[in-house]
């Protein structure tokens, strides 16, 4: 095909984009699916003995069944489309290495262009007025390059940037061979992939002297609105705009509907085309699309009809009529004009940071910076990267907004160090969200770093230094990865040192960069190099004024670009005085900024309010930064030394509150939490009021309501709240008795709420919770603790005269226990609101379940303890009521209709057919190890001191409601102080509890010979071969991917019929004994903080049981893995042999199986009465006390974790059978696993 064809094709593009808004095709997969081809389609005769199945390789059947691809092709352009895309979605040699294919790729890329081709120049002839365009098609390939595939290892990659590169290289080659008009990269979920596409195309293009227009396409992967990689949709745009794209837009992932606000973002920040191919709404559960052509143009019309489309078409899910109905709906309306958007230093990390002329100071943190700090290059030394990580954290917290990392040094693999530093930050959104400035005097290390970084960041530095032509190529390189960079004002006679010399400098970069490379100078930041005064030297005096001056100059002459400087150089001289540096960069930065230096290499944490510091100081350091007389460095020198001080001045907490008045001291006690005096203030305050009550509702109640707010806005934590409701509670209980006195009426609340954890489950942590919290508001809570059957619910709620019910739950029986009470509401004639939470509660159970039982009033699912008030408040205000409660009925109906389009049939394998998918372990030579006993061992009073090392302390602060991991969530800019004030009190209790005591640990466990029968059973033995037990488990029915098979924990003991003699094991731990009696005295006397405390310590203590008994059982009692050495970390990340699954959880998910485990381990055991264990089980299965955690012990070496997930009703029928029950019993109990509706 000559050129003048392609160009006057790409003509033809140009002028219709300004037209009209074009089509593009749809689905390919979608309507290769529809052929339903089997192997010997894909294989064809070529192929015919190839050694592995080649089924689902799509991109093959170009040239096995082309008849197939291009009857789809044409179809979608009999239907409309004007740009035809390729079938070379996975058409690169790293995906097709999934076949042993590689070698194909490039003839892959020619033979599906050139198909494209010629069905697109067919339709071109028939409709010479509107020309058909082929878009040659780049996919993301099936491997990531800023996303580690292993779990425990993070900076893990299993393919680098340059291999994708290679790959990219030779698919381009092959689509521009085969005749395609333009380069599409699409489906873009890892920004890092896109990058190395965008590269390749560029380096194909420069090499082969020929241009073709890219289009790019990325893929918001759900809700969240980020990539898969984490980046949002400005974030994305950012880092490959410098790919100049004819277009740019986002498809796949998500249907139309769901992808309008992240279109509409890119429409508004795109100075380019925009496109839109997405897919036919939502997957259902079984992965088939289900949106009709007719609803999908409806959404899309209005995406026309807003203005934000060029380029439309559809992802999967989407057929020729989807391609028709839309072609048709947007032909009424013009394409969208491209926006003026205004040049800027677009910069991102996870999220955009832009950089203008307007911006406010920038700091870099210079803390991951191996010159100028000690502590990070011992740490880069030492291969700590944990505490490397931790250093990058800070910086961010402390509000460095780009991160300057530099591994720079003589002993140090510098490339290999930042390579892996980059790839480890990849894995820490809370770093990775800030654009990163590769720092390095080696043009290697720099470009290492390039190819690990999604964002666009920048690179510290270039220069003239090695003359203009290596200064040109490296800029050329950064262009083509996308960065911005800093160029340092040198050239081949070395540093610039005097204003003039800076000025010079910087305007010959300038010049090249622009005119001769094309570099945007908007991404051109100079650094017209600071050093340090007063250093005694005359020269030096001026070296200040001229880095501001020479700021001052760029500003002024060099449009767009921008300044940056290493600020902590400046003071260089006073190392060793903190405050005084701290002051020399204050003035400094003070006077540079105004002359409009960008940006500053600086230590976030680390710099003083100009107008805070001492006049004195400050006047000294202006006259040294600001040259104003020669003996200014004497004068400065002569005082420094009396503001030397250790550099860290922190306020300690005063007791200066002792002195306002009685009414504000109440308030502040409140608000922060302090009971030592709330005794003394509420008495002082009752003498001064005629009656008691105006104590509450004055000051009191007004010091609840701070709390409130303050709640509701974010800037207090849950801990802090259930602190302050101590202190009122205290506070009533010393009025509660004068109150009485004077027969007086207790104050009004806003309304009564009944709390109960319904029968049959035991877990209060939350409840209790939301009650304190709904306290702290106003409202009379009556709490009427754990396991209430629905009768005595009902009874309370009419004898108190509560405005609402409200029901919590853990386990999952306790879901059926909610329908019973609201079923129970609607059949007695309530009238009441029912609020619905706890751990295994959800919207959607409540929309489906429990909504339609109770139709009197309203029934509301509440996420969290912060939810529960606006809920409550709404509920029982008549102005806002009905509204409220309105918007939710029809939210839960929504709710409704989705769930029962999701059900029309996951393909799930027969249980016959995932039963011989199990995993196939070799029985013959597997020798298990002998346990040290059989039969059953109590170990009493387990200490505690011990216990407390193994303890996970983040799901403790998730109980609190406070999200995030331990130990980086105490120093969490957001939640970090409240989680550090929470965790003394934690460690505080611990210690008394340990010290005095207070509660007890206990743990029964077991080993027992066993065989597997049946597939799915484990019979269990005494000492001489009689049976004791059978243990009844699941398959799951899931069909696996990639050869994976079923699992079952059945498989990982030995079958009766191979003769070898396995065995199980059983524990039942718990840390509650005393916990409930300890709580309720906290509660009792009015202090509901240390009572919820007392429960949340001992659950971490029973899980910390269950942890240290597991471990003590591998290296000794079980003996299976002596040499075990794992950190508490190891331990909580499951990285042991063998494993402890407990039953009502994923792999074994029947609670009624608990009862086999306490008849073996503790048979003296009833329901509701403890045996030897201490612990009991309630009629729903529940253990009482809630602090308890009980399991079964497999030893073999490839026991693994897994989740049974959804089952069908062939195996429930077999377990049925097993365990000798009726089928309506099985499917209560596995109702949340029943892939059918029964």
């Amino acid at each position: 095909m000559s050129l003048s064809d392609r160009s006057a094709r790409l003509n033809a593009l140009q002028q219709a984009l300004k037209e009209r808004i074009l089509i593009l095709d749809g689905g390919m997969g979608t309507m290769i699916q529809s052929y339903k081809l089997e192997e010997e389609d894909y294989r064809g005769t070529r192929f015919a003995d190839w050694p592995s199945d080649v089924k689902g390789n799509n991109d093959l059947l170009i040239l096995s069944r082309p008849d197939v691809i291009g009857a789809i092709e044409k179809a979608y352009l009999d239907a409309g489309a004007d740009i035809l895309e390729t079938n070379t979605f996975n058409a690169t040699q790293v995906s097709q290495a999934d076949y042993g294919m590689q070698a194909l790729a490039y003839e892959l890329n020619v033979e599906g262009a050139r198909l494209a081709r010629q069905v697109a120049d067919a339709k071109t002839l028939e409709t010479p007025d509107r020309p058909r365009f082929v878009a040659g098609v780049l996919g993301p390939t099936s491997r990531t390059c800023s996303i580690s595939p292993d779990v425990n290892n993070p900076g893990y990659r299993n393919v680098t940037f340059d291999e994708l590169v290679e790959n990219y290289v030779e698919a381009t080659r092959g689509l521009i061979e085969g005749g395609a008009d333009l380069i599409l990269i699409e489906t873009i979920f890892d920004t890092l992939n896109a990058k190395a596409a965008i590269f390749a195309v560029q380096q194909v293009f420069e090499d082969d002297g020929i241009e073709l227009p890219i289009m790019i396409s990325g893929t918001i992967t759900d809700a969240s609105g980020r990539t898969l990689s984490g980046q949002t949709t400005e974030a994305f745009w950012n880092s490959v705009r410098h790919a100049n794209p004819i277009s740019v837009g986002l498809n796949c992932a998500l249907g139309a509907k769901d992808l309008r606000p992240y279109l509409e973002e890119l429409a508004a920040k795109a100075d380019t085309h925009v496109s839109a191919h997405p897919n036919a709404a939502l997957p259902n559960a079984f992965g088939e699309y289900d949106e009709t052509p007719a609803e999908m143009a409806v959404v899309v019309e209005e995406f026309a009809a807003s203005g934000f489309l060029n380029i439309v078409g559809g992802c999967c899910g989407t057929t020729p009529a989807h391609i028709q109905a839309i072609a048709e709906a947007v032909s009424k309306y013009p394409p969208r004009v491209i926006p003026d958007i205004p040049k800027a230093c677009r910069l991102s990390g996870l999220e955009p940071f832009t950089i203008d002329r307007n911006s406010l100071f920038i700091n870099v943190g210079e803390r991951t910076n191996i010159t100028g700090s000690a502590k990070f290059a011992r740490l880069i030394r030492e291969d700590n990267y944990t505490e490397a990580l931790e250093v990058a954290l800070q910086q961010v917290e402390a509000g460095a907004q780009v991160i300057d990392i530099n591994m720079d040094e003589g002993m140090l693999d510098s490339q290999k160090a930042m390579v892996t530093f980059l790839n480890l930050i990849a894995g820490e959104p809370d770093i990775s969200r800030v654009p990163i400035m590769i720092d390095s005097s080696k043009w290697e290390v720099i470009e290492a770093g390039l190819k690990c970084i999604q964002g666009k960041g920048i690179v510290n530095s270039i220069s003239m230094k090695e003359g203009v032509e290596q200064f040109k190529h490296h800029a050329k390189l950064c262009k083509r990865y996308g960065a911005a960079v800093v160029v340092m004002a040198f050239d081949e006679a070395g540093q610039a040192d005097t204003a003039a010399r800076k000025r010079e400098i910087c305007q010959r970069s300038y010049d090249i960069l622009v005119n001769e490379v094309g570099f945007p100078p908007e991404d051109i930041i100079f650094d017209p190099n600071i050093f340090a005064v007063a250093t005694g030297i005359e020269e030096h005096n001026n070296y200040a004024v001229d880095f501001i001056e020479a700021c001052a100059y760029i500003r002024d002459h060099l449009p767009y670009a921008l300044s940056s400087g290493g600020v902590s150089n400046v003071s260089f001289s006073f190392r060793g005085n903190n405050p005084v540096r701290e002051a020399i960069h204050s003035v400094f930065l003070y006077y540079a900024i105004q002359n409009g230096l960008t940006m500053g290499i600086v230590n976030a944490g680390q710099l003083e309010i100009y107008d805070e510091i001492p006049k004195e100081l400050r006047d000294a350091v202006e006259d040294v930064v600001l040259n104003r007389h020669d003996g200014a460095t004497e004068a400065l020198l002569a005082i420094a030394d009396n503001y030397k001080g250790d550099g860290s001045v922190k306020e300690a907490e005063t007791e200066e509150w002792r002195n306002l008045s009685v009414e504000e001291r109440l308030k502040h006690a409140l608000v922060k939490g302090v009971t030592t005096h709330i005794v003394e203030d509420t008495e002082e305050f009752r003498q001064q009021c005629a009656r008691p009550i105006e104590v509450i509702e004055g000051p009191l109640m007004a010091g609840m309501n701070v709390v409130g707010d303050l709640f509701g806005a974010g800037k207090m934590f849950l801990p802090q709240v259930v602190k302050s409701a101590r202190v009122m509670k205290q506070a009533v209980a010393h009025l509660i008795p004068f109150i009485e006195a004077e027969k007086g009426d207790k104050p009004e609340a806003k309304g009564k709420i009944l709390m109960a954890t319904v029968k049959g489950d035991v877990h209060d942590i939350g409840k209790n919770i939301v009650g304190v919290v709904l306290g702290c508001n106003g409202y009379d809570i009556v709490d009427m603790g754990v396991m209430v059957p629905a009768e005595k619910i009902l009874q309370t709620a009419i004898a108190a005269k509560c405005d609402i019910i409200g029901l919590s739950g853990l386990i999952t029986p306790s879901l059926d226990e909610m329908v019973h009470v609201a079923r129970e509401m609607q059949r007695q004639g309530f009238h009441l609101p029912l609020m619905i939470g706890g751990a295994t509660t959800s919207k959607a159970h409540t929309a489906v379940k429990i909504e339609p039982k109770y139709q009197n009033d309203a029934v509301v699912y509440v996420t969290d303890a912060s939810r529960a008030v606006g809920v409550a408040t709404q509920l029982l205000s008549k102005e806002l009521k009905a509204d409220f409660v309105e918007r939710t009925r029809l939210d839960y109906i929504e709710v409704r209709e989705r769930t029962a389009n999701r059900s029309a049939r996951t393909e799930r394998l027969s249980y016959a057919k995932s039963v011989e998918n199990k995993p196939k372990f070799d029985w013959a030579t597997y020798q298990p190890t002998v346990p040290s006993f059989t039969g059953v061992k109590v170990l009493e009073n387990i200490d505690l001191k011990v216990l407390a090392e193994y303890i996970d302390w983040t799901p403790f602060f998730i109980s609190w409601d406070l999200a995030g991991k331990f130990p980086r969530i105490l120093t969490d800019e957001v939640v970090g102080e409240a989680a550090t004030a929470l965790y003394a009190d934690a460690q505080e209790m611990l210690k008394k509890l340990i010290d005095e005591k207070l509660i007890s640990a206990r743990a029964v466990f077991g080993f027992w010979p066993a065989n597997q029968v049946n597939d799915d059973d484990l019979d269990v033995y005494g000492d001489n071969g009689e049976k004791l037990a059978t243990l009844h488990h699941l398959r799951q029915q899931t069909i696996k991917p990639d050869g994976k098979p079923n699992y079952s924990l059945a498989d990982f003991v030995a079958p009766k019929d191979s003769g070898v003699t396995d065995y199980v094991g059983g524990f039942i731990t718990t840390a509650g004994i005393g916990a409930e009696e300890v709580a309720k005295a906290y509660q009792d006397a009015g202090d509901d903080y240390n009572s919820i405390m007392v429960k949340a310590l001992a659950d971490r203590l029973a899980e910390a049981c269950a942890e240290w008994l597991h471990k003590e059982v591998r290296t000794n009692y079980w003996g299976y893995d002596p040499e075990e050495a794992l950190s508490n970390d190891e331990l909580i990340k499951e990285a042991y042999k063998g494993i402890r699954p407990a039953p009502g959880y994923p792999a074994c998910p029947d609670h009624t199986e608990k009862k086999t485990l306490f008849t073996l381990l503790d048979p003296a055991a009833e329901f509701n009465k403890a045996g030897a264990s201490g612990v009991f089980l309630t009629e729903h299965y529940a253990m009482f006390p809630a602090a308890a955690v009980s399991g079964w012990y497999f030893a073999h070496p490839q026991a693994q974790y897994f989740a049974v997930g959804k089952i069908d009703k062939d195996q429930v029928e077999s377990y049925t059978a097993r365990k000798k029950q009726d089928l309506n019993v099985s499917e209560r109990w596995l109702a949340p696993n029943l892939g059918y509706d029964n």
